[in-house]
């Protein structure tokens, strides 16, 4: 043996302080390590297939907004418009009607359920919370909604707030026709 040391089973054990043992200690580290070791070739070329897919991934997810037909943004943002110009007439009309009418009742919770599934429907989609149109659309339906929830259905909305909301029910049709 190389070692200066002679082990004998009565003697301790000195390590030598230059030296450094040949045989690694067994813990769970190593021992995690040796059984992915084998691997390493299967590892890497995963990696690399990884490192393919990401890359094509992001790739895909950057320009498939450059090079995807509009047709669809442009029907999503027709049907924003119709339903929302369905929706300014309800209300106009709904605002237009005598608290002695009938039928209003009928017609402010026509108008309610109709308003909730608007706001449902397009509250959820980012390219239109930025939209004038939307954000006028949104703050008229909410002072008529609470209005009539507050004060019920047949309570006559006070004259500055239905002008308030008629004047926000002109802007968001101007900014439709603008496309905004």
């Amino acid at each position: 043996m190389s070692s200066s040391t002679l082990i004998t089973p009565t003697s301790k054990f000195n390590p030598l302080s230059n030296t450094t043992s040949t045989k690694p200690k067994l813990t769970a580290t190593t021992a995690i390590t040796a059984s992915v070791a084998p691997s390493t070739t299967t590892t890497t070329s995963t990696a690399a297939t990884r490192r393919q897919l990401t890359l094509t991934a992001l790739t895909t997810a950057i320009l498939s907004p450059v090079f995807s037909p509009t047709s669809t943004h442009a029907a999503e943002d027709d049907e924003y418009v119709k339903e929302t110009q369905e929706v300014i007439s309800k209300v106009r009309n709904t605002l237009s009607k005598n608290k002695t009418d009938p039928d209003v009742a009928d017609a402010v919770a026509d108008l309610r359920a109709t308003s909730n599934s608007w706001v449902a429907k397009y509250r959820r989609e980012k390219a239109l919370l930025g939209r004038p149109s939307f954000r006028d659309m949104y703050s008229a339906l909410n002072a008529v909604s609470g209005h009539y929830i507050s004060f019920g259905p047949t309570a006559p909305i006070p004259s500055k707030r239905r002008a308030r909301i008629l004047e926000e029910m002109d802007t968001a049709e101007k900014a439709l026709l603008r496309g905004r």
